[in-house]
């Protein structure tokens, strides 16, 4: 029994199944994650190891190489790389995809408790965290106070509010910006300290005898039991004040006496600012597989309680909203669908004009699109951009097997037949083509299933969302639209038919088509007027184009293949398509080894510059400034310097303040090259589309060379700068590390440490405490039992009394005695260094990196290739390779270039299964070159760029020419048994099936004007999907009208006239 039988008998059944199916897609709906786009799944870990005060070689060389020896042991390893700067080393572990990430996760935390071993004393555990790209801040939540100190407000947003994040989902944790971690700071006066012969490293002595933790005890007397405890460690910072440090005689030396100890924060290494001025944030980061609307909106309700648990005069507030895009991004695609709903509607009515029939049309829409939300939930996807483009574009492609199900009965109708019959004859008709047409369409998306990496990523969602409309669709198509059509069309209105006037057919030849089309009714003379006069002069051109059809498919195969090649040639190429947001993001480099307080100085003066160029525009700035406190050595995931000369800069624009961002970028480069010369500046990605896709990148051009002598890379590296700088398109060519920090190098003595009675150990520590601070070297913690809450006791010589090399030369040596000190026994010479130092496998590496001015990517990266093939081969022992957006470009379009030839294999061996023949197949794809060079003219003509976005639209009006073709050669075919005529018979098909294929093309292509015009949020990413759509839809209809017929024609002229079948009974 048939699907259109079983409905027919058991109407309520389905109208039930319909609404039980709806129920709980409307549920689906309300509970379906939001976010931006879908889960990457690009397996990697991150493994951070910090050490304040180590150079970046020493953690280079005891920290990384150790622990990437280690990691190779661990499965599934695809990539290890490794930065290393000052007091830091991070490492990143990529996998190879269906890697099993819990048992890799433990392998990882395996090897790293081995290589602790070889760790040098004093070394804290690393960090080992799972992370994925689309793990970023969606936002930041701001901290201010007019009247508290910046470690007031970072120890209250660290202690009271970041506990807090624990309560919402999907959210981790990062520490707050913008201060260091509060400390019991003891800073030591040098002068004091010569006059009393004292040297610092016996205050960190002195402090450490006498702050000491100790566990309680119990004493037990009669029938209690007391906890004894003693009172080693200080109950208040003041009091450190008063420990003794040496006595002479009767004279006790105190801490008071040579230090000032306060209540303050470890070593400042870097800044927040907010709108210029100092603040505290704390990012808001979600989980990769966490809802960004979701996550948002359990912060913000959060906020009034996070409100009360500070002071009066502490807010917090919710800035840099990413869910605000990604909101915006979701109710733009959805009107795009709604406004694609309305023009489908409208043109299906236009052509059947009854609006019974155009709204049984329609309501199959918002059925299949909500079927489809339930089976995205199902299979585990989210609503993000990919999903919802893919809805938007499934509408169009809804309406066509409802409406050539609507359209084949209003031929029945028109032909006299009573409407239960016409509508079973006309469902029955037409239920395998619409099988063959889903299942061809199906297959385009197919190979999204064999993709990899970030083409599989964005491109499955949107195939699961397309094929799970298409199939809901085709339920509707074979059982709610005759159930329904059975309700509502009244056989009345249809008193006379059309289906073959126009056609120059006689009585012998009508009777032939309505017994091979199943129509029975005999057709009574109507005068020509409307369509079908259209219909016939469309008849008579095929009538004339048949004695010339070599000719004219000759010039078509031709012309389509050299278009569709011109237009490959010419047409930009990018990942995804660009998006004009009213925002960005800086990159501000001083000259390497820069103080911060300077560096903080450059950002000011660069935050007036931005403010004058945009003429006060500016909404918020957030910038941060110098480097990651080493004791959060995580949150270089977020924000990366490599040092204090580096600043990283966000500008939010006034929603009104219109501008081309990319002309702002290169005003902003001329005005404050001019006013701070010796400043480097890049822009980088922002927004989390640009963010998700560079992965890890902060460029889109960046060229890795890598080798393994420093000086070698990098002067290699500096030639590829200088030539690179000559390409007019690129800005901000630049190494991104860097090579140039400025060293004091202590060179000691050793022989006359022996003769002295001293060691390195004991020039170390003096060194440190002098330099650094103590806790790097003594361990100290004080409690602070107000909040219950430890904090790190470290001494140190203030920054500001360490000026000049002769202060580091009169360092004492010796507690108690003024000489030696350390010039006695050490040379000093002032060179540098690297202050970062790069690794991928065996070999260091530089970056290189660029942005792109007004030329797309493609482009771009063909002639940074060119520009590495000029410089010749490089010298041995150094390679070159093209990392960042540009490799992933590459990678990419190779899939998608993959999937479409993929997708049109699979359909020609479908159809030639279905017809039993490969001729008919090839008939049947020949308006697949018309598809491509319809798409890629279209783009060029917009100015959009072939992108992952416009490849899918080009694949999905592939689909939709084979299934238009199928209607006219599956018609054709059968007529041409009866004509023996295959000329004819391509030219009758052509006309009966004229109608239904311009309504379903144009009813497609309006349901795509709204997405294409690109006026919502989304609309400058979702653009080029729906131009390439219609640009390939106009050109495969006019290809699947005019051309099919012809190249049928002259392929099925000596067709015989015999059944394939290979049984006797079939001779």
């Amino acid at each position: 029994m048939s699907l259109v039988s079983s409905a027919l008998k058991k109407p309520v059944t389905v109208v039930v199944l319909t609404a039980g199916l709806l129920l709980f897609s409307l549920l689906a709906m309300f509970s379906i994650p939001i976010d931006i786009f879908p889960k990457l799944n690009l397996p990697t870990i991150y493994v951070i190891e910090p050490y304040g005060g180590m150079s970046p070689k020493q953690m280079e060389g005891f920290f990384a190489t150790r622990l990437q020896d280690q990691f190779l042991y661990v499965n599934g390893v695809k990539n290890i790389s490794t930065k290393n700067i000052q007091g830091l080393t991070l490492l990143k572990l990529t996998f190879y995809e269906n890697t099993d990430m819990a048992e890799a996760s433990a392998q990882v935390a395996l090897q790293v408790n081995r290589a602790m071993k070889f760790f040098p004393p004093g070394a804290l555990p690393p960090q080992v965290l799972r992370f994925d790209a689309s793990s970023l801040p969606v936002g930041e939540l701001v901290f201010s106070s007019p009247n508290k100190s910046l470690k007031e407000i970072y120890d209250l947003a660290a202690t009271r509010i970041r506990p807090m994040f624990a309560s919402v989902p999907g959210l981790s944790a990062p520490p707050p910006f913008g201060a260091n971690s509060r400390s019991v700071v003891v800073n030591v006066d040098p002068q004091r300290l010569r006059a009393f012969n004292l040297s610092a490293d016996q205050v960190v002595e002195a402090i450490a005898r006498n702050n000491v933790m100790t566990p309680s005890g119990n004493i037990r007397i009669n029938n209690t039991m007391y906890v004894t405890t003693i009172n080693s460690l200080e109950k208040e910072v003041t009091d450190f004040g008063e420990i003794p440090i040496v006595t002479n005689g009767n004279a006790t030396v105190f801490i008071k006496d040579v230090a000032r100890v306060a209540d303050a924060t470890d070593v400042t290494v870097d800044y927040a600012l907010i709108n210029g001025k100092r603040s505290v944030y704390i990012p808001v980061v979600k989980t990769a597989d966490a809802s960004t609307w979701e996550v948002v909106k359990t912060l913000k309700s959060k906020l009034p309680e996070m409100q009360s648990l500070l002071p009066d005069d502490v807010k917090v507030s919710y800035e840099f909203d990413q869910s605000v895009f990604v909101i915006n991004a979701v109710k733009s695609l959805i009107t795009e669908g709604l406004l694609g709903a309305l023009l489908t509607g409208l043109m299906v009515l236009l052509f059947l004009r009854d609006l019974r029939s155009c709204l049984v049309v329609v309501i199959t829409i918002p059925i299949a699109v909500l079927c489809a939300v339930l089976g995205l939930q199902l299979a585990g996807q989210t609503i993000n951009l990919m999903t919802l483009s893919g809805l938007a574009l499934a509408i169009g492609i809804l309406v066509d097997q409802a409406t050539v199900t609507i359209e084949n009965i209003h031929q029945h109708l028109e032909m006299g037949k009573p409407v239960r019959r016409a509508i079973y004859d006309a469902c029955e008709e037409i239920a395998f083509p619409l099988v063959l047409i889903l299942l061809c369409i199906l297959a385009v998306f197919a190979p999204s299933f064999i993709m990899t990496g970030v083409p599989r990523a964005m491109f499955l969602p949107l195939s699961l969302s397309i094929g799970f409309a298409m199939i809901a669709s085709f339920f509707a198509a074979q059982s709610l639209v005759p159930v329904v059509s059975n309700w509502w069309l009244k056989a009345e209105k249809f008193s006379h038919g059309h289906s073959h006037v126009g056609l120059a057919l006689d009585n012998a030849e009508v009777k032939e088509v309505n017994e091979h089309l199943k129509e029975e009714a005999s057709i009574p003379e109507v005068k020509k007027e409307g369509f079908e006069r259209f219909k016939g002069g469309f008849v008579r051109v095929l009538e004339n184009a048949m004695k010339r059809s070599g000719l004219i498919v000759g010039v078509y195969v031709i012309g389509s293949l050299l278009l569709a090649g011109g237009c490959y040639w010419w047409i930009g190429k990018d990942l995804m398509p660009h998006v004009n947001a009213g925002q960005f993001q800086l990159r501000l480099r001083m000259p390497d080894g820069t103080r911060l307080e300077r560096t903080e100085a450059g950002l000011h003066e660069v935050l007036n510059i931005i403010d004058s160029t945009v003429d006060g525009h500016v909404a918020i700035s957030s910038a941060y400034v110098g480097l990651i406190p080493s004791s959060y050595g995580t949150s270089n995931l977020y924000i990366f310097n490599s040092g204090t000369h580096e600043a990283v800069l966000q500008v939010n624009l006034d929603e009104d303040y219109k501008t081309d961002i990319e002309k702002l970028k290169d005003q902003l480069r001329a005005n404050i090259t001019e006013k701070i010369p010796e400043m480097r500046l890049s822009f980088e990605p922002i927004d989390l589309t640009e963010k998700i896709m560079a992965q890890g990148a902060s460029t889109p051009i960046e060229l890795r060379v890598a080798g393994k002598d420093m000086k070698q890379i990098a002067g290699y590296a500096e030639g590829l700068v200088s030539r690179l700088k000559q390409i007019s398109f690129l800005r901000d060519v630049q190494i991104a590390q860097p090579l140039h920090f400025p060293v004091i190098s202590i060179e000691i003595d050793r022989l006359k440490l022996a003769q002295m009675g001293l060691n390195i150990y004991q020039v170390a520590r003096s060194v440190t405490a002098s330099t650094s601070s103590s806790r790097f070297t003594e361990k100290n913690q004080w409690l602070d039992e107000k909040v219950a809450y430890t904090y790190q006791v470290q001494v140190q010589v203030p920054e500001y009394s360490m000026t000049a090399i002769n202060d580091l030369k009169e360092i004492p040596l010796v507690p108690g005695r003024p000489r030696p000190v350390l010039a006695d026994v050490a040379s000093f010479r002032t060179t540098e260094m690297p202050g970062e130092y790069d690794r991928a496998g065996p070999r260091r590496f530089v970056t290189v990196s660029a942005n792109i001015t007004g030329k797309d990517l493609g482009a771009a990266t063909a002639a940074v290739q060119k520009v590495v093939r000029e410089a010749g081969t490089p010298p041995k022992g150094l390679i070159v390779e093209l990392k960042g957006a540009s490799s992933l470009l590459v990678d990419t379009l190779e899939s998608l270039e993959r999937g479409l030839a993929m997708a049109v294999v699979v359909i020609f061996l479908l159809l030639a299964a279905n017809y039993q023949s490969f001729k008919l197949s090839l008939v049947v794809l020949v308006t697949v070159p018309a598809v491509i060079a319809g798409a890629l003219l279209a783009l060029l003509m917009t100015g959009a760029t072939l992108n992952l976005q416009s490849y899918m639209g080009m694949i999905m009006s592939t689909g939709v020419s084979v299934a238009n073709a199928i209607l006219i050669v599956t018609n054709a075919e059968k007529l041409r048994l009866s004509y023996n005529d295959a000329g004819k018979a391509a030219v009758v098909s052509a006309g009966i099936r004229l109608r239904p294929i311009l309504m379903t093309s144009l009813a497609m292509i309006a349901g795509m004007i709204p997405m294409a015009t690109g006026l919502g949020e989304a609309g400058d990413q979702t653009a080029p999907l729906g131009r390439a759509v219609i640009g390939g839809l106009i050109a495969s209809t006019l290809a699947a009208l005019l051309i099919l017929p012809l190249v049928y024609a002259r392929m099925q002229k000596k067709a015989t006239l015999a059944s394939p079948s290979l049984m006797p009974e079939d001779l």
